[in-house]
């Protein structure tokens, strides 16, 4: 079967001011056929969004193309419709004129478009309501506006860009599950579905298919087939255990995604890396979260750990990765374990921390080591940051060795192996720098 919309080698740069690009998406092939629901489901700098707008047209790919059954896509993409985060209403029209409104952009005659909208607002709920105006809705009553303006276009591909991520939990969950319903019953207005989203167990809930993309620059790490039947819940035992894969996958960035298993799956060897990525995490936020998966009893589902502290994938997993990084805390199975060390981390006073946080970076994070010693051999104990971006800039983008210079900045002082001078931009020792061996 043709698809309906395939990307095909795209790639995708931006112009910075210094003169430079930065590489957002990169050699990225995806496709959507019809009668399918795919997520798109990565972290912040995987390009989802931007791959979103190349497919529909709104962004041109700086090299590949998208084609739409079977032709190059050279303009907007006229067999897809949107829903997006910000609901994107226009305050001076009522409910109905907004829900007109896509029809209307394309000259419909004034009575299909009235029957239209009022047939998308019916089945989003919101009969009764064609007169008001968006100010006077909640924001779950704007958004299915929102969805009843792309439903009014009957598209080959309904693209959502996060769409249930700026309402309340109850008000998402309702209507994610009225979604659900329309697509399972046949009634959906639409060949097929495009998702973006940083949910997991939304993208299980919803998608037939789940695209897991790796970050800085954005590409296709692989896809996980969801084959549990509908109407699903989200307390079947296949369903927790597709979402605990698709957290341990995207807990450990180069682990290869590959098929899972109905009864169990091995976790990917990581290949190693000279200088491994920082994850931009806080130390308080890495005590934080030992302090409680210890309280807990030294192991806690990731799904449930992030409902229970009500974070996204994007402000959860950076603070796992970088506990699992210093040895504090494990990955099973998304279970995420704390280690002895993490436990007496997250127990211990602040000296006592301090002095373990340091230790782990040394034993743990190699270029540490190499920041300790090239300070320990400069005669005044300063180096300029220019030298080490020069050597961060091997390994990874210009903005990324900008954001692991201060991730790096944060944790070293913190530990007290290093400060830093923002107006001479140099790193120095520190006079009380604690007196532990480089690990090699």
């Amino acid at each position: 079967m043709t698809p309906l919309i395939s990307a095909e080698h795209v790639a995708k740069a931006f112009p910075l001011p210094e003169g430079n690009e930065l590489t957002v998406l990169h050699d990225v092939h995806l496709n959507v056929r019809e009668g399918e629901v795919v997520a798109l489901l990565g972290r912040s700098g995987s390009g989802k969004s931007t791959l979103l707008r190349i497919m529909a047209g709104l962004i041109r790919p700086s090299s590949g193309r998208v084609m739409v059954d079977g032709k190059e896509l050279l303009g907007t993409n006229p067999g897809v419709a949107m829903v997006f985060q910000s609901f994107a209403l226009l305050p001076w029209l009522s409910v109905q004129e907004n829900a007109e409104l896509g029809l209307t952009a394309r000259g419909v005659d004034k009575a299909t478009c009235a029957r239209e909208a009022e047939t998308a607002l019916q089945m989003v709920g919101l009969e009764g309501f064609e007169s008001a105006y968006p100010r006077e809705l909640s924001g779950g009553m704007r958004q299915r506006v929102g969805f009843a303006r792309a439903f009014v276009m009957h598209p080959d591909v309904l693209m959502m860009d996060e769409p249930f991520s700026a309402l309340d939990v109850l008000t998402a969950e309702n209507l994610r599950g009225e979604i659900s319903d329309l697509w399972e019953q046949g009634k959906f207005p639409a060949k097929s579905i495009l998702l973006v989203t940083h949910n997991i167990e939304e993208a299980v809930m919803l998608s037939d298919r789940v695209v897991i993309l790796g970050a800085n620059p954005g590409i296709v790490r692989g896809e996980v087939r969801i084959d549990i039947p509908r109407p699903r819940k989200a307390k079947d035992p296949r369903f927790a255990a597709l979402v605990d894969y698709i957290y341990t996958v995207m807990t450990n960035p180069e682990a290869k995604v590959g098929e899972f298993s109905a009864n169990a799956y091995t976790e990917q060897p990581l290949p190693l890396s000279r200088f491994p990525m920082l994850p931009h995490a806080r130390v308080g936020g890495m005590s934080g979260l030992l302090e409680i998966v210890h309280e807990l009893g030294g192991r806690e589902d990731l799904p449930e750990l992030a409902e229970r502290l009500r974070l996204e994938v994007d402000d959860l997993l950076p603070t796992v990765d970088a506990a699992v990084m210093l040895g504090f805390a494990k990955v099973e199975h998304g279970d995420v374990q704390i280690t002895p060390e993490g436990t007496e981390f997250a127990t211990a006073g602040v000296d006592r921390s301090k002095q373990l946080f340091a230790e782990h970076m040394l034993k743990n994070v190699p270029f540490v080591n190499t920041v300790v010693e090239t300070l320990r051999q400069k005669k005044n104990g300063k180096v300029d940051k220019e030298f080490f971006i020069d050597i961060l800039d091997e390994h990874f983008t210009e903005a990324e060795a900008e954001r692991q210079f201060q991730t790096l900045i944060y944790w070293g002082r913190y530990a007290q192996l290093f400060e830093y001078d923002a107006d001479e931009e140099k790193l120095y020792r520190v006079a009380d720098e604690p007196s532990i061996a480089p690990v090699a």
